[in-house]
């Protein structure tokens, strides 16, 4: 398997960092706008890490190979999709894993499908609100004009794995888990995302983008019902306390948008489905206010400069000015956790179980160098394409994580050193 990773931020270098690694795929081009992230990215696996790369690649497509010969820069601007297409077509990709924001979904998503390439994400294609019910009704939902594609993918024989990351990703595993394993029918599947982290020095630090965190938590949040199907509330809805696994405690968590609700119904049969982030009145607060003063905004204002007007995007700047989420690794104590709650019956009894995947920070950082919730989301998709290049997994289309066995799945995970959990309620 020869893979083309684009975009070298806090996940993209996690990714490169686990698949050192494994020795499942046979070259991976670390592509960036900004080459010396890429460089950077491959630096730290080719030189720092060579003695343990090499001796962990001993099996596979890697076998036999050193670092140095598995891993590339190059510099890439993911908007331009013919760009994209002679990258995969110079390279001879067979997969284009996205490690950028949702912003970028169409254009590489397209490109990929021109090369000839599968296609893997972690977060799909931007919803926008309804014009005029946005708290009642759905607009364009998330990954639509992804699936609006399905059939030509299918025709090219290619597939489309989209939202495969922890959440969406290991989450709908876990959903399909449940269905197929433990329960006979389900009445609500809930995923909760909580965690216990601080960053030292920082009163407001996200530990992921904050372009995608604006994005995700001041939409209309989508809950889907069967017999309603899905709609909107308003953000931050429908707060509840949920306690978590490993000595996070409770955390009280709130309605958000999130890819899982729109995922889970297309191939899990359950009543209900609803995500529920936590993220604590302090950071509701900071959202809220970004929103009424317009610093989410993603068109360009025109701001006046030393050499003239320009433009720029407000939510471009609110980034900038907040501290990178993949270099507070360092300052960060505590413990993620992302996980998927099952309400349902199994052999006429009722039954709640949550399964959940914990990563604590300190682990991350002493073994990867990576902070605890970008190697949580980049050790999944790397978990699969492992998966794609055996054949456990496979596939035609647009198909989530949810369309396929979990088991090899999960078994896979615990190779990683990540094992998942389950709790009884």
């Amino acid at each position: 398997m020869r893979v083309l990773l684009i975009g070298a931020g806090g996940v993209g270098t996690a990714i490169t960092r686990i698949a050192a690694r494994r020795g499942f795929f046979e070259r991976m081009v670390v592509a960036d706008y900004d080459e010396s992230r890429a460089a950077a990215a491959v630096a730290a696996v080719t030189t720092e890490g060579t003695a343990a790369t090499a001796a962990t690649a001993a099996e596979g497509a890697g076998a036999g190979r050193q670092p140095e010969d598995r891993f590339a820069a190059a510099r890439i601007d993911a908007s331009d999709e013919a760009a994209v297409i002679e990258l995969l077509a110079r390279e001879r990709c067979d997969v284009l894993l996205n490690a950028t924001d949702p912003r970028f979904v169409m254009p590489l998503f397209r490109a990929a499908l021109a090369a000839g390439a599968h296609y893997l994400d972690m977060a799909m294609s931007l919803s926008r609100p309804h014009p005029d019910r946005p708290y009642e009704e759905c607009g364009v939902k998330l990954g639509e004009e992804q699936f609006a594609l399905a059939a030509d993918w299918e025709k090219a024989d290619r597939l489309a794995l989209v939202g495969i990351g922890v959440e969406p990703g290991l989450s709908d595993v876990f959903a399909r888990y449940a269905a197929d394993e433990l329960f006979d029918t389900i009445e609500e599947i809930g995923v909760r995302d909580g965690a216990n982290l601080t960053v030292d020095g920082y009163d407001f630090a996200p530990s992921f983008s904050i372009w995608t965190t604006i994005e995700e938590c001041l939409n209309p949040p989508v809950v889907f019902e069967k017999d309603r199907g899905w709609f909107t509330t308003p953000p931050f809805s429908e707060a509840e306390v949920f306690d978590f696994p490993e000595g996070i405690g409770p955390v009280e968590c709130v309605n958000v948008e999130h890819e899982e609700v729109l995922l889970i119904p297309r191939w899990v049969n359950a009543d209900r489905v609803t995500f529920k982030y936590g993220l604590g009145a302090d950071f509701i607060n900071t959202l809220q206010v970004l929103h009424q003063v317009g610093l989410d905004r993603t068109e360009p204002v025109t701001v006046p400069g030393a050499g003239g007007p320009v433009e720029v995007s407000p939510r471009d700047v609110v980034a900038a000015c907040l501290p990178d989420p993949a270099a507070l690794g360092d300052r960060m104590r505590g413990k993620t956790c992302a996980g998927t709650w099952v309400k349902g019956t199994r052999d006429g009894r009722p039954r709640e179980v949550y399964l959940y995947h914990v990563v604590d920070n300190e682990w991350s950082m002493r073994e990867y160098g990576s902070q605890a919730v970008v190697w949580q989301t980049a050790v999944n998709p790397v978990v699969a394409l492992e998966l794609i290049a055996t054949g456990a997994w496979a596939g035609k289309g647009v198909l989530g994580p949810e369309a396929f066995d979990p088991c090899p799945y999960l078994a896979l995970l615990a190779e990683y050193d990540s094992p998942w959990g389950m709790r009884e309620d």
